[in-house]
């Protein structure tokens, strides 16, 4: 048995003490070694346990796992698939607030930003749980006459699932459900940041009925070879990863040696781009969400605010009153809107790319510099006159920074909107939708949003294009990122 760990959570019985070992088919376990990663407080710097570092061995023991229930998983059937998932969305929902707390902990993340991402994580078993009994297949007649083409949907096999810290529930279920709904097992790696959250999702999935190697997981603050020799098992045929793009490629040459499928989701540098005709109040409201979500570690999240020239000014000042109101501190206080970046590294980031804005001509409107203190907090910030060459226009800025930008027409400012390797979302705002529409059909993103400041749904597909990623997540699209095709030619 593993050590247990109690967050210190307030105003709220907690189910369990949270497992902090690895979970390998039925149980909790610490490696061999005793190796541990600690977690720190982004709020405070301070320590808040540590977890058990797995190695190459612990992942091969969890493959060994997801392998011998795979085939009994696969069997199952879908209607009794459901109703486990369906039962792992009401256990998470009746936990929303401890999970919240945790989240708020171990990531700095506001406590409500936290309960909104609690929501939409639980939203993925359930949508998920719906979707496991409508994997249709699919008979036609050969155009020649000669025989039926018949098509089944079949689970891919056991799937490795690499998921970041800046969303520890929501991008563990968003691949665990549409998995397990379509038949396979998996091995959950989630990042050494953050690993609170899965481990208590992955404990209230195994109280609600998920049978055991279903669900495997696993810790390691060297995750290259443990990753690499997961890829390399043969019995492994699915990779989906959440992260940097930089990673991804790393990880595509890996899968590439076993030709594994493989999904990603990966860096964004989403434009904002707000007409001269637009709703100002409602562009300002969508702003705060677009950008301030999380504090602005989002991988949707507005990095470049192209506003055209005659609403320009108007804009900059309201977006300056309004993120100037925002309270800063520790994610778990209640009144707090933006909490702390996940680490230091974030914070050094985030002045490289202010400061080089800065010299190369970009006025500081709010905010702009690190506050000092324990923890790793900044300032929600607007840069103004930014100038293009930027590297804050180029590079995911990952925290609370606005740049701003002003453009004369619906052309340029498509033309600097695709100016990036990115493509994964897009805001858009007129109060004329042909207009919109036909800004938003020549960008080059995988979602787009039209007056509105979110984009995320559990029932639409997530990705993106270019270097924003492979496949998507959620609606049916991201069930069948899990399901082989198998054709079978009959003739009756």
């Amino acid at each position: 048995m593993t050590s247990r760990y109690a967050p210190p959570t307030t105003g709220i019985p907690a189910p369990f003490p949270i497992p902090t070992g690895l979970l390998i088919g039925d149980a909790w376990i610490d490696p061999a070694g005793g190796k541990r990663i600690e977690i720190i407080n982004p709020s405070t710097g301070d320590m808040l346990t540590s977890v058990a570092d797995g190695g190459v061995g612990d992942g091969i023991a969890a493959v060994d796992a997801a392998a011998a229930a795979a085939a009994d998983w696969a069997a199952t059937a879908p209607r009794k698939r459901a109703d486990i998932l369906m039962a792992c969305f009401h256990a998470m929902m009746a936990q929303q607030e401890w999970l919240a707390q945790i989240i708020s902990l171990e990531n700095g993340k506001a406590l409500g930003d936290a309960r909104g991402e609690v929501a939409y994580a639980a939203e993925f078993f359930r949508w998920y749980a719906e979707e496991a009994v409508r994997i249709n297949g699919e008979v036609a007649i050969a155009p020649s006459g000669a025989n039926r083409i018949l098509v089944q949907y079949q689970p891919i096999g056991v799937a490795l699932l690499i998921t970041p810290w800046n969303f520890p529930a929501a991008m563990a279920t968003r691949k665990i459900a549409p998995a397990l709904a379509a038949g396979c097992t998996c091995i959950l790696k989630p990042a050494e940041e953050t690993p609170l959250t899965a481990m208590a999702v992955a404990e209230i999935m195994r109280r609600a009925g998920v049978p055991a190697g279903v669900v495997n997981l696993i810790n390691a603050s060297d995750p290259g070879p443990v990753c690499s020799a997961i890829l390399h098992d043969p019995r492994v045929r699915k990779l989906s990863f959440t992260g940097s793009t930089e990673v991804g490629r790393i990880l595509l040459r890996e899968a590439a040696d076993t030709v594994i499928s493989s999904s990603m989701e990966l860096g964004g540098n989403a434009p904002f781009i707000v007409l001269d005709d637009a709703d100002l109040d409602a562009a300002i409201d969508g702003a705060m969400v677009a950008k301030m979500r999380n504090a602005g570690e989002a991988c949707t999240a507005a990095n470049r605010f192209y506003v055209q020239r005659g609403i320009h000014d108007r804009f900059v000042e309201r977006l300056v009153e309004r993120m100037g109101a925002l309270a800063v501190g520790p994610g778990i206080d209640a009144a707090t809107q933006c909490g702390a970046m996940i680490n230091r590294q974030s914070i050094e980031k985030i002045d490289r790319l202010v400061a080089d804005a800065v010299q190369r001509g970009a006025q500081i409107r709010l905010g702009g510099r690190a506050l000092a203190g324990a923890g790793f907090f900044y300032p929600p910030s607007v840069l103004a006159n930014v100038r293009q060459g930027s590297a804050i226009l180029d590079e995911e800025v990952f925290g609370p920074v606005a740049a701003v930008l002003p453009f004369d027409d619906a052309e340029e400012a498509i033309r600097l909107a695709n100016a990036t390797e990115y493509g994964l979302a897009a805001y858009v705002y007129s109060a004329d939708l042909k207009r919109a529409l036909n800004i938003a059909e020549r960008i080059e993103c995988g979602m787009i949003a039209i007056n509105r400041g979110l984009v995320s749904d559990a029932a639409a597909p997530f990705g993106g294009v270019k270097q924003s990623g492979l496949g998507r997540e959620g609606a049916h699209h991201g069930l069948l990122e899990y399901c082989e095709a198998k054709y079978i030619a009959v003739d009756w």
